[in-house]
């Protein structure tokens, strides 16, 4: 054994110390420097950021789930309040599903696009990473032959990544925080489909960011599937009690279908950003 097997570890190689707590500001940097020594080496200027929920699952699963639900109730003696309950939710699912197809194609569609344009890797699909609206995001962009983007968080449950992903803009955060800055610091527009609190959590922080001018530059936002959220979120109501005014509404735009929402978001991103 030499007399260097006997030295103590150095610092940034000591990983009980890494992942202690007084080195948790070495982890957070670590968050911001390590996603942008990939981005600059990809090439990756810009994106265009999908937002939705996990849950949501595509159209053949959600029918496999009816079918499922069905046949429990078929063999059943009598249908439970339990019972009746899953069947309620497997049809919401199924009726859910079109949107995991919507992001599918409308990432498809942004691909192709920016696949044409010149000077580098411009408005790349970034998603959450994970299953449902945010696996369909990165399909459509691998449907189309595209890089595509995803920021991931470590969560004890829902949160996995998804094979669609570019393994090179493939990450793993431990931050939420570090995430957010991502999503925003790189995005020159979002499209926010059905969710839940997370995707709520999303939609506020965006648009706060915007209506508080923390984020100068324009970013076209597209609310995704408007009977969905104009039942979740009364925004007039906003405005009728004074908590945010008539140009905050300006904001976002409603969209219902793939091709709606491309052809905002390209106008928009050429006029703006081309």
């Amino acid at each position: 054994m030499s007399a260097q097997d006997d030295w103590p570890p150095k610092a940034y190689k000591n990983l009980d110390f890494l992942n202690s707590a007084p080195a948790r500001p070495l982890r957070i940097l670590a968050e911001y420097m390590e996603p942008k020594d990939r981005f600059e080496k990809m090439g990756v200027q810009d994106t265009v950021v999908f937002f939705g929920s996990a849950r949501i699952l595509p159209r053949q699963k959600a029918c496999l789930r009816v079918r499922d639900v069905e046949k429990k109730v078929e063999n059943a003696k009598r249908k439970t309040p339990r019972l009746k309950q899953e069947m309620a939710l497997a049809e919401a699912g199924l009726k859910l599903s079109q949107y995991y197809e919507d992001a599918v194609e409308l990432a498809r569609l942004m691909t192709v696009w920016s696949q044409g344009l010149k000077g580098g890797r411009r408005f790349v699909v970034s998603s959450g990473g994970g299953p449902g609206i945010m696996e369909a995001a990165n399909r459509g962009a691998a449907k189309a032959g595209g890089p595509s983007i995803g920021l991931n968080i470590s969560l004890p449950f829902e949160q996995h990544h998804n094979p669609y992903i570019t393994n090179e803009l493939n990450f793993e955060f431990h931050y939420f925080f570090m995430r957010k800055l991502w999503f925003v610091y790189l995005a020159k527009a979002v499209v926010i489909f059905p969710g839940g609190f997370g995707t709520l959590d999303e939609l506020m922080e965006v648009l706060t960011l915007l209506q508080t001018r923390k984020v100068e530059k324009k970013i076209p936002m597209v609310i995704y599937g408007s009977e969905f959220w104009k039942e979740i979120i009364n925004f007039e109501a906003l405005t009728k009690w004074g908590v945010i005014s008539e140009a905050d509404l300006n904001l976002f735009r409603f969209v219902d279908t793939p091709q709606e929402a491309f052809d905002y978001l390209q106008g928009a991103l050429t006029e703006l950003y081309l």
